[in-house]
This record gives structure tokens, sequence and C-alpha cells, in this order.
């Protein structure tokens, strides 16, 4: 009886697949949120590492531009200026204005590698920065139990919103500075239903075409982060259950079968996620430039 007492306690050391899992989708957070909304609430190993690699970005192209040269350019510059040229083709393809795209081509480059470089993260060791920053806690007299810390700002619907939110202000500021504040007022009331003679049809068609641009808005920025973050918050769940496979290793059948497969698993969803990571970036990034191109057009 004792014995099992003491395996039973073993076992219990280690925590479940679902304590696993939900330990790692817990963010390092300021406070408990005590609502579904509470705009009180930092992610802190979202902020950080969206600062991180924030810097990274400008580190990189600052670099690429310190290193240009009109002679046969490196490895390096090559490629960032494939990338740029890339990027300003498509920019010249959705925004006409020449003025704003010397802005715009810019901002979309910089989209790019920086959400490329955040979903970058979803391809390190699912435990590593976590152990790693558990340890650092209990050596410092914390609670590594409850230590915290997702590396993947992509996957916190949070950090995927705040950056579709930054998108709609620039749309809005071109739509302002494209159409003036009279322009752009006068279109908010008459696009897309247009307005009429009559008094009364003026004002409900006003109400509607509001109504819908309101929708639209709102609709675009929605849409706009919840795509990100719901691929890659899908991805990191991915990983994460195939982390669960190797931990399950064991001197049997079964045990050394999950260990193969968890490896076998890992590096095919680790190739096949490069591709997501790059794709969920141009898609970001392009609808970024397609959003601020129609903030240029006349309704």
């Amino acid at each position: 009886m004792a014995v099992e007492n003491a395996v039973a306690s073993t076992v219990q050391t280690g925590p479940t697949a679902g304590e696993y899992v939900i330990h790692h989708l817990h963010f390092w957070q300021n406070k408990a949120s005590d609502a579904v909304i509470d705009m009180s609430v930092i992610h802190i190993d979202t902020v950080f590492f969206s600062v991180l690699l924030a810097a990274l970005t400008f580190w990189i192209l600052w670099a690429a531009a310190r290193k240009a040269s009109s002679g046969v350019p490196g490895r390096f510059q090559a490629a960032v200026e494939i990338l740029v040229e890339f990027v300003d083709n498509e920019a010249k393809g959705i925004i006409k204005n020449a003025e704003s795209r010397k802005y715009v081509a810019p901002l979309g480059l910089s989209i790019f590698v920086w959400v490329t470089l955040m979903n970058t993260m979803d391809l390190l060791p699912v435990d590593l920065i976590p152990t790693v920053w558990a340890w650092l806690v209990g050596l410092f007299g914390g609670d590594p139990a409850h230590a915290y810390m997702r590396v993947l700002p992509t996957a916190d619907v949070s950090g995927a919103m705040g950056l579709s939110v930054a998108v709609l202000l620039i749309c809005l500021y071109y739509n302002v500075k494209i159409k003036g504040m009279g322009g752009w007022a006068h279109e908010l009331v008459t696009a897309p239903f247009g307005t009429s003679k009559n008094p009364i049809m003026a004002v409900l068609l006003g109400i509607v075409n509001f109504a819908m641009q309101l929708i639209e808005f709102a609709s675009k920025t929605l849409s706009h982060g919840l795509r990100l973050f719901g691929n890659m918050y899908a991805g990191e769940l991915i990983f994460m259950l195939i982390a669960l496979m190797g931990g399950a290793f064991a001197l049997t059948g079964t045990g050394i079968g999950l260990a193969v497969g968890h490896i076998i698993a890992g590096l095919a969803w680790a190739i096949f996620h490069i591709l997501i990571i790059i794709l969920q970036a141009f898609i970001f990034m392009m609808l970024a430039l397609v959003y601020i191109g129609q903030a240029h057009d006349h309704h």
C-alpha cells in the first residue's frame, strides 16, 4: 500500500495534458482579468516580445540601408533589395498616389518583416523560454509553477488586434488627408447608397450610409486582426500537442512510438509552418495596403 501511494504521489507531481496546455496558454499579466474584456490588463510578455522584435526589424532594415552600395550586392543586401522591390511593386499596384507611396511602401515593408519575425517565434521549442523564465523566477524567490510566459505575440488576440487597430488609424488618417475632413464626412453619409433631393430621404439614407460605413470599418479591422490571430494560435496549439507526444516517452512500445512520432510530427509541422508564418505576414501586409489604398478612393 505504501509503495502504491508513493507511485501515485510521483505521478501526480507532473501536470496533466490539460494542465500543461493551459499553463502554456496563460499570459504574464499585470493583474488578473475581471471581465471578458478588461482594458486594464496588460500582457507583459506580448508587449515585451513585440517591442523587442520591432527593434530587431528596425535594426535589420537600418543595417541593409547602411550597407547598400551601387556595386555587386552581398547576399543580405540582395535579399533585402528583392523584398523592397517586391513590396514597392505591390504598393504601386494598389496605391496610385505617388506621394503616399513614399510612406506607405516602407510601412508595408516594416509590417511584413515585423509580423514575420513575430510569427517565427512559434518555431522555438515550446518549453525553451518558459522553462528558462520559470527557473529565473524561482531563482529570485518567485513561484516557478505560476511563472507564465508566451513568446508568440501574434497568437495573442490583443496583440493581433492592436496591429489591425493601428492599420485602421492609418486608414482614418489618409481618409482625412486625401479627402479633407469635409469631403470624408460627406462620403460617410452618402456612400454606398447615395443621397436624395428629398430632405427626409436624404436623412434616412445618411443614417443608413453612416451605419454601413461603421460596419465596414469594424468588420475590416476585426477580420484583419482575427485572421492573423486564429492561424497563429492554431499553429501554436498544434506544437503544444506535439510536445505532449514527446512528454509521453517511456521504455515501452507505445512510449517509444510516441517519442518517434513527436520527432517526425514536430519536424513536418515546423517545415509546413514556415509557409504559414510567411503567408500570414504577407496577407496581413497586403490587406493593410489594400485598406490604406481604399482610403484614397473617392466614392
